[in-house]
């Protein structure tokens, strides 16, 4: 009888987590369209008149032969090229650039607007990719355990000064996450508003579209074919990356484990689930050791 009520309540759990993510989908979906669809539309509409204006001032040209050449900008922006400027434009595929690129493959942000253009350049990536995003994934890991370690051995030194523990444990939590922030989401977007010239909510926009691998690629660091750029300028971005994104995966596995607690206090069926859950993964890594 215990064991079918046990069954019972991981069923209605899983229905109200599949019922709550789709709803937070369906709910996102809607705010965009109603922020997003006016301001699509009248880039659109604004884009169109261009064209017309660009038509009637150089008669020689013929819609045609615009649309053409349109198609010849959009192929060169796909293929990773600027179409702004000239052919002494930055390279894409220097050793900083590529080492930035590297960095996004492996991490999975793939910002979508640079990508290998060869038949030797695309299986090189599918292949470093599949050796890469395990090889990320584990230094990541690691770097979430010497945070922990780091943050427990705080946690140790403050008890001689604040003798309540639970007081302690929040201390040290809010020291680390207010670290963190300032150390990865608050003085990097100001250098890169700084370098980039942009606002700072575009470099904080920018800072947390990285850190979370969602990887839009409408901003990109060191794109500007205006701006001369020092030569480790993505490869110094790449590593923020790094680093930046192992301070997140802890903090969002905090954040996590404090939404298990607090749905385990009004749900005690749902913490027995999540014990039984993790005996069962203990036993599986036991047994991948053997």
């Amino acid at each position: 009888m215990a064991s079918f009520r046990l069954t019972e309540l991981k069923l209605s759990w899983t229905a109200l987590l599949v019922l709550a993510h789709f709803t937070y989908l369906l709910l996102g979906a809607t705010i965009f369209q109603l922020l997003e669809r006016e301001a699509e539309s009248n880039n659109r509409n604004h884009f169109q008149l261009e064209k017309l204006n660009f038509l009637a001032n150089y008669t020689c040209l013929d819609g045609p032969a615009l649309e053409k050449f349109v198609e010849v900008i959009l192929d060169a922006w796909e293929s990773g090229v600027n179409p702004s400027g000239n052919s002494t434009n930055p390279s894409n595929w220097d050793f900083s650039s590529s080492f930035f690129f590297a960095g996004t493959v492996v991490t999975t942000i793939g910002y979508g607007n640079l990508s290998p253009s060869t038949l030797s350049g695309q299986v090189f990536c599918v292949f470093y990719a599949l050796c890469g995003i395990p090889l990320n994934v584990a230094f990541l890991k690691q770097m979430g355990k010497c945070l922990t370690t780091h943050l427990s051995r705080v946690e140790r030194g403050m008890v001689g000064v604040v003798p309540h523990k639970r007081a302690v444990e929040a201390l040290a939590v809010s020291s680390f996450f207010i670290t963190g922030s300032l150390l990865f989401l608050v003085i990097p977007p100001l250098l890169f508003s700084y370098v980039e010239g942009w606002s700072f909510s575009e470099g904080f926009y920018f800072a947390f579209i990285t850190l979370s691998t969602i990887g839009f690629g409408d901003y990109v660091v060191g794109k500007d074919p205006g701006k001369e750029y020092i030569s480790l300028y993505r490869s110094l971005a790449g590593i923020w990356i790094i680093f930046a994104l192992a301070w997140l995966a802890l903090v969002l596995n905090m954040g996590s484990r404090v939404m298990e607690n607090m749905i385990g206090l009004t749900q005690p069926g749902f913490r027995k689930q999540k014990e039984d859950d993790n005996v069962s993964s203990s036993r599986l890594d036991d047994l991948a050791k053997i």
